[in-house]
């Protein structure tokens, strides 16, 4: 098919991939503008643009698709489908309409649950037990339209949002070159109204670790935010962050730390297995605890 392709992070270019391996037509790549990044500050474009431009796609980067003139822009290109995955822009119903069969969105949850932006980082958090991927045909409404395919992933019990992102990435682009080879025999599947949540962004300030809490909370936020942004706390007057972690058992007063790295929690206690100092790079627990003496406890 003839298509235009709509993506920005990381998460994207598996899918990018996928799309050109399987012999579609990309008339088109759209993804968010470049931004300063790095120590320099220096405008850094999007991993979908870099890619792009390797595979010597033309790229287009509208702060919005509001205007008559980007909407003629992309009608222009007369594309037959559009496939969004992880864009970062509301698409307004014109642009919605412009490709004749309509705009694909390649969401990572088992919709309803967890429409919105940080879908993953929020079915960590929860505890879900599994997730998955949802082809669906895009309407005007946050993640509302109808279901065209659904595949099902199951959560491991020591996996962290970075993990199941990789994961989600390569079944998303799977499941999407799945759905344009069968698109006439896919029959849309309305959501249904039970069961519907939001994944709200991540707040940075949600990634404080409050001992007091139950382990078993404390050992989904770590995992759930790793690898970022990070939950942290402060050991021996540094921000550390705790980035792998699974559940333990302890007998001590909240945010006691018991060897080789358990914290003890409101309730159980975590066993921290991987961590990051300030300026340093992640390490895995024997690494890190090389030359750092833990004190007593955490804060």
């Amino acid at each position: 098919m003839r298509l235009v392709f709509m993506g920005s992070p990381d998460f994207s270019v598996p899918v990018l991939d996928a799309l050109v391996d399987a012999g579609h037509e990309i008339a088109a790549v759209y993804c968010q503008p470049p931004r300063p990044a790095g120590r320099g500050k220096q405008d850094r474009p999007t991993p979908v643009q870099a890619r792009a431009e390797q595979l010597g796609f033309e790229v287009r980067h509208p702060k919005s698709l509001k205007t008559p003139e980007a909407q003629a822009e992309f009608a222009g290109f007369a594309a037959e489908i559009a496939v969004v995955v992880a864009y970062g822009l509301i698409l307004p119903q014109a642009i919605l309409d412009a490709p004749a069969c309509g705009c694909l969105n390649i969401h990572a949850s088992l919709l309803p649950r967890w429409r919105g932006a940080a879908p993953i980082h929020r079915a960590v958090m929860a505890g879900d037990a599994e997730t998955g991927i949802c082809i669906m045909q895009m309407e005007a409404g946050l993640d509302t339209g109808p279901v065209l395919l659904r595949k099902t992933l199951e959560i491991g019990p020591e996996e962290t949002t970075g993990a199941l992102h990789d994961r989600l990435s390569g079944l998303g682009a799977a499941a999407i070159v799945e759905a344009l080879d069968r698109l006439d025999g896919l029959a849309p599947e309305p959501q249904p109204e039970a069961g519907v949540t939001y994944a709200d962004k991540i707040d940075k300030a949600e990634a404080r670790i409050d001992w007091t809490r139950p382990a078993v909370e404390i050992d989904r936020l770590i995992r759930g935010l790793s690898p970022f942004p990070g939950a942290w706390c402060e050991i021996a007057g540094e921000r550390v962050k705790l980035i792998g972690s699974r559940l333990a058992e302890a007998d001590a007063a909240p945010g006691t730390i018991l060897p080789p790295f358990t914290v003890a929690c409101g309730e159980g206690a975590v066993e921290i297995t991987r961590a990051q100092r300030p300026g340093k790079r992640p390490m895995e627990q024997r690494e890190f605890l090389h030359g750092f003496g833990l004190p007593g406890r955490v804060d």
